[in-house]
């Protein structure tokens, strides 16, 4: 799941991106207003933080903008504005959620984590392939009933891969949702990732390659398997 941070003191945007890097998720973070348009603009996002008083405007005033544009993004409002009229505004115009400065920084990341389950692409808390069994919830992974240690990132990759069984996954999907702007997409880190999982997954390999588009979760027989290469 990829986050938009939208905040004009560096102190807390680096903070608060770090943090929603940490609880697993794809974060980027932008200054201002236009850095957020574009960034809109470019990425599909799964939730966008929005600091309310910013000085290219106040985000209220953008964000109403975006639902009346048809953007359905969900978002979090963090402001120092605690008043019964500043929330109300905020989610009278299309806000999801509003959370008063200063703030629990585990309290941000679980509010994010839950507007991102709103999106399009909602998992449900069990998803089961094979004998691979992925607890969404509590973020747990086992095959033939062993738990398996995975890193939040492998753990981001596989949910994705789980949502789309037996479909190939583009590369840029996967860059997309469970990497951010500190990733190079060029690079070889998804290649990497997926050597690791494979390793971890154990065989039979449910992991494949889908020569020039991607990856698949696919039982080895999976009809169609010719164009797959480990």
């Amino acid at each position: 799941m990829r986050v938009l941070v939208v905040e004009d003191d560096d102190d807390l945007r680096f903070a608060v991106a770090a943090a929603l890097r940490s609880g697993g998720l794809a974060a980027d973070a932008v200054p201002d207003l236009p850095a957020a348009d574009e960034a809109l603009f470019i990425t599909e996002y799964d939730c966008a933080v929005f600091d309310r008083m910013l000085p290219s405007g106040d985000a209220v005033d953008y964000v109403h903008g975006l639902r009346r544009s048809g953007r359905s993004v969900p978002v979090l409002f963090l402001t120092a504005r605690d008043t019964v009229a500043d929330r109300v505004e905020g989610f009278a115009v299309g806000g999801d959620d509003y959370l008063v400065k200063p703030f629990a920084v585990p309290e941000l990341v679980a509010r994010v984590r839950s507007l991102c389950r709103r999106t399009a692409l909602i998992r449900p808390p069990l998803q089961q392939f094979a004998d691979l069994r992925i607890d969404t919830a509590r973020r747990q992974v086992h095959r033939g009933g062993i738990l398996l240690i995975l890193t939040r990132k492998e753990f981001a990759v596989l949910e994705l891969l789980a949502a789309r069984p037996d479909q190939a996954v583009p590369r840029g999907d996967l860059i997309a949702k469970c990497w951010d702007e500190m990733a190079e997409p060029r690079s070889n880190v998804v290649d990497v990732l997926m050597s690791q999982l494979r390793r971890k997954l154990g065989d039979p390999p449910l992991i494949h390659t889908v020569r020039g588009v991607g990856y698949r979760l696919a039982l080895p027989d999976t009809p169609g398997s010719s164009d797959l290469g480990r």
